[in-house]
């Protein structure tokens, strides 16, 4: 149904120097390896180091396809959070600028602060050459995603077994429920390989799919049909805009400031009301606290921290 990563050292292409972030890696996972008492990363900054890799196959294990201008990352284990954070993004700072990367892979073999990522992403931060270079990193509430949200029935999806993956959320996603016609909505399970499951009679849709963001938000697709393999684009969004990739640039040198034109009053045939509503749109918001600490994978760990010791 996906593609698994393996418990392997990855970095082979750039030498000596490489493999042994793949060793390290393994070394430090056996001293982090329960995620309760590991915090996942938040929109405040964390310093770390970054690897890279190239993908075997054209989707990670959060079950979606490469995105398109190849900027992806890879998270451990503790910071995956059994595939809560699958779909978010993370500004990740190197020694030679920023990238903005989509959460679209698992690494088990990375503990806590180690990101493995494209190897285009890698390059755009740091020297290919390195192998492993510092980083500092944290996460993106609202990021433009690159078009609207979509779901994907996967392969083996029937009236008796509903299962999507979606794509395009932009904000973690903390729960979805879907409904079939007179109907009442039942609640999807995500499973680590990030695919929400119903097991049970569903029927044949078409469906309305309700999801809730970690942030609060909640947003329903409607006239989802049962199309397996087939992936449906809607007009939702948890974020409005399109995505761009983020990355220093030196700044301008200033110019001296010139007297401009009167700015001429607007046409009163414009106004924002002349964009007419999407029709599969149903939204309750709640703003995220952008000064906040607000945690990129949603996911209650599996033991309480006390036991962390």
């Amino acid at each position: 149904m996906t593609a698994h990563r393996l418990l392997a050292p990855r970095w082979l292409a750039t030498g000596g120097a490489v493999l042994l972030a793949g060793v390290l890696g393994v070394a430090l996972l056996l001293q982090h390896s329960d995620p309760a008492c590991a915090a996942p990363p938040s929109s405040a900054k964390h310093s770390g180091k970054a690897t890279f890799y190239d993908l075997a196959g054209t989707q990670g294990n959060c079950s979606t396809k490469t995105p398109a201008d190849d900027l992806y990352v890879a998270l451990g284990k503790g910071e995956y959070s059994g595939a809560a954070a699958c779909g978010s993004y993370i500004d990740v700072t190197g020694p030679k600028g920023k990238v903005r990367v989509k959460v679209f892979d698992s690494c088990p073999e990375c503990p806590v602060g180690h990101l493995d990522l494209s190897r285009t992403a890698f390059k755009k931060i740091g020297k290919e050459i390195d192998g492993i270079i510092p980083i500092t990193y944290k996460t993106v509430p609202n990021a433009p995603a690159p078009g609207p949200l979509s779901i994907t029935f996967v392969e083996g999806t029937s009236q008796y077994y509903w299962a999507v993956s979606i794509d395009n959320h932009s904000n973690a996603i903390k729960s979805v429920s879907a409904k079939g016609p007179g109907g009442s909505f039942k609640a999807a399970k995500q499973e680590d390989y990030n695919v929400w499951i119903i097991d049970g009679q569903m029927g044949n849709g078409p469906f309305q799919v309700k999801m809730t963001d970690i942030y609060g938000k909640t947003i329903t697709a409607k006239n989802i049909k049962l199309l397996p393999q087939k992936k449906q684009t809607t007009s939702v969004r948890f974020a409005n805009g399109t995505s761009t990739n983020v990355e220093a640039a030196p700044k301008p040198a200033k110019k001296k400031a010139t007297p401009s034109p009167k700015p001429k009053k607007p046409s009163p045939s414009v106004t924002s009301s002349s964009a007419a509503p999407a029709p599969v749109l149903e939204a309750t918001e709640a703003a995220p606290d952008q000064a906040g600490d607000v945690a990129l994978a949603a996911a209650e760990p599996a033991v309480k921290a006390a036991s962390c010791g």
